[in-house]
């Protein structure tokens, strides 16, 4: 065991070496073989000696525990919040009001890193604790899934209690591979680098996340102070020392005309960086003025974060095409010479309608303005004109489907144009793809590339038939791009998807109209199929949100043949038809209250929050007015926040949420 020991301890010192070689310096000096060789190597030794593995192990990066939750953790200095400014006129203002207190404009200029607040606790140079920033005063515990990530060093290069905080992220590079993973076994991808970044994090499982690669930058030290730093130049220096990974494009100024020439410069080249900035924060550089400048309820007024306008790029429309949606809407869009948009490829934009077209006069040959709407979809935001070519011809909208044929229809009162057949097969297959969805029956492995497969070779053609693809099984075993685990994984899915609940299948159904926050409330009145089917028109139009349009879509739907026979299928194929409440039973304290949410949440989505208050007997809205009873708030909360403080609105932040939930 001597031996062994000897040989644990020269391998981990080896390891972490190469850690800090590799994140911190940016110079490795070993290749990746033999990196992966020693981490083989330690991990056979620890589990045939396992008393000989500690905590600080970098064994412990390849996961392992799983969880059943997060513990929360109080953090003993609060994780506060940074204020937002967005053009150089309120920079000037900042930096004047900061002046006027300090006498000088010495500031650390660091890139604002879009991912996701930690803290790290060492004792003795060991990390004990990793924690999310949750509400500021509480986070959660996420030790377990930090110990995986490489540039979280596990051993500090000095036996020292300190506290650390910084930015968890994901590279645009480890997202691309991720994305491209979940493609194809036919998940959902993720939307942007910080939502990936997010989900992983809060993994319960560690062997996920070690298989994701998180990365970090360190930015702060927690009483610096203690450890004789006396500016944040210091600060960033001494965390590098002690081996964390801190952003290299940091930069000391002197003078207000270098932070709007830093600014400049970023803003240039904000997606040239292989990882998500959406903005630059300084702060004010000497640690002895902090105190004087002082802090607000929800942000040090020592810092600030400056934040990127939207980018918009110019480029050309090639064409107008239109998309058949699964409920019939044609759907313009614009085919673009492709143009780099906040780091990624952009050749297709929506144009919503014929309306939305002709209101900005968008031509098929136009000089266009084109920008992600907040940062994921792309639109088109206007028209140059004076590029425009004399023979351009204006819009005219088409009058038959481009996949079917069949004669259009835009209905008195729509801006929408709609294909009627139901035959179409384009409806069909976004039909098939919007029941399979994570909302609906969330099949796992029926993503749209697998959907149009199935729809192509003929193995499903309508909803129903979903639930006869097992018997093709065999047969797309055989198919390029498929294996006998693919094929299982997917036939168990639609197995197990027969449980649902019965607003998932009604909202599955891809009734227009209804969307799921509908479905259930539909399904609270009416729980189970045979009532739905039977319900009247003015009886459904008499329940709160639903209204006479929603009710004679629902009540069309149910009384045509084709769908009650697609009805009765799905009987026969054991799905569930019966609608289990999770309301609470009683008065709550959200029963007839309205709620608006705003800002990011930590241990909540958005619609795990809006489902719990729906659940209690709320409602949920998207806007603040004086009908308002709660703004529930997190993490980078903007206009709604401030609506609702002028207003004298109940604020509630998500612990006080937790509270209000279990009573």
């Amino acid at each position: 065991m001597e031996e062994a020991l000897k040989r644990i301890n020269e391998l981990k010192e080896l390891i972490n070496k190469a850690n800090y070689e590799y994140y911190t310096l940016d110079n490795p000096t070993i290749s990746d073989y033999e990196y992966d060789m020693m981490m083989k190597e330690l991990i056979e030794l620890e589990t045939e000696y396992p008393s000989l593995k500690t905590p600080d192990s970098p064994s412990n990066r390849v996961g392992g525990e799983v969880l059943t939750k997060f513990e929360k953790v109080t953090h003993a200095i609060e994780m506060k919040s940074l204020a937002d400014i967005f053009s150089y006129e309120e920079v000037l203002s900042y930096v004047d009001g900061v002046k006027k207190i300090t006498q000088d404009e010495s500031y650390s200029l660091e890139l604002k890193i879009d991912g996701l607040s930690i803290s790290l606790i060492y004792k003795g140079g060991v990390l004990v604790e990793a924690s999310t920033r949750g509400d500021g005063v509480t986070g959660e515990n996420v030790t377990n899934n930090v110990k995986t990530i490489k540039s979280v060093p596990l051993k500090l290069k000095e036996d020292l209690d300190i506290e650390v905080r910084g930015e968890v992220f994901l590279s645009k590079a480890q997202l691309e591979k991720i994305n491209k993973e979940r493609e194809a076994q036919g998940e959902p991808l993720f939307k942007n680098e910080r939502n990936a970044a997010a989900g992983t994090l809060r993994q319960l499982d560690s062997k996920i996340v070690a298989k994701r690669g998180l990365d970090t930058f360190m930015y702060y030290v927690v009483k610096p102070e203690n450890y004789g730093l006396k500016t944040q130049t210091e600060a960033l220096k001494y965390l590098k020392s002690l081996g964390f990974n801190t952003n290299p494009v940091s930069k000391e100024v002197n003078k207000v005309s270098d932070i709007l020439e830093y600014l400049d410069e970023i803003d240039s080249k904000r997606f040239d960086f292989d990882y998500p900035i959406d903005g630059v924060v300084f702060k004010y550089n000497k640690f002895s003025e902090y105190t004087r400048i002082g802090e607000t309820v929800k942000s040090p007024k020592w810092a600030i974060a400056y934040k990127f306008a939207p980018l918009e790029v110019k480029t050309k429309i090639k064409s107008i095409t239109f998309q058949v949606g699964r409920t019939g809407v044609i759907t313009p869009v614009a085919e673009l010479d492709p143009v780099n948009i906040s780091g990624s490829t952009v050749a297709r934009a929506t144009l919503n309608n014929e309306d939305y077209i002709l209101s900005k006069d968008i031509r098929v040959g136009d000089s266009v303005y084109v920008r992600k709407a907040a940062e994921i979809i792309p639109e088109v935001v206007r028209v140059e004109l004076n590029e425009r070519d004399a023979s351009s011809l204006p819009f005219k909208m088409i009058d038959t489907c481009p996949e079917c044929g069949s004669m259009l229809l835009r209905k008195p009162g729509e801006a929408d144009y709609y294909c009627l057949n139901e035959d179409c097969p384009a409806r069909l297959v976004n039909q098939i793809i919007h029941f399979a969805s994570r909302d609906a029956y969330d099949i796992q492995g029926l993503g749209s590339k697998v959907a149009e497969f199935i729809y192509q070779e003929g193995y499903v053609k309508t909803i129903d038939q979903i639930f006869t693809l097992k018997d093709y099984a065999q047969t797309m075993i055989l198919k390029e791009g498929f294996g006998e685990k693919s094929v299982t994984q997917l036939i168990d899915s639609i197995e197990n998807s027969k449980n649902q609940n019965f607003d998932r299948l009604v909202y599955g159904l891809g009734i227009k109209q209804v969307g799921k926050k509908v479905a259930k409330v539909i399904c609270e009145r009416y729980p189970n199929i045979d009532l739905l089917m039977e319900a009247k028109e003015e009886d459904l139009s008499s329940i709160s949100d639903i209204g006479d349009v929603i009710a004679k879509s629902v009540y069309d739907y149910f009384h045509n043949e084709s769908n009650i026979n697609m009805i009765n299928k799905l009987k026969s194929f054991g799905l569930n038809m019966v609608y289990v409440s999770s309301k609470k039973e009683g008065e709550t304290v959200f029963t007839g209250k309205t709620v608006v949410l705003t800002g990011s949440l930590s241990k909540y989505s958005r619609d795990e929050a809006s489902k719990i208050i729906e659940d209690m007997g709320g409602k949920t809205s998207s806007s603040v007015s004086k009908k308002t009873d709660y703004v529930l708030y997190g993490e980078a909360a903007g206009s709604k926040l401030t609506k609702a403080q002028e207003l004298g609105i109940k604020l509630i932040t998500e612990e006080e949420f937790e509270e209000m939930i279990n009573g």
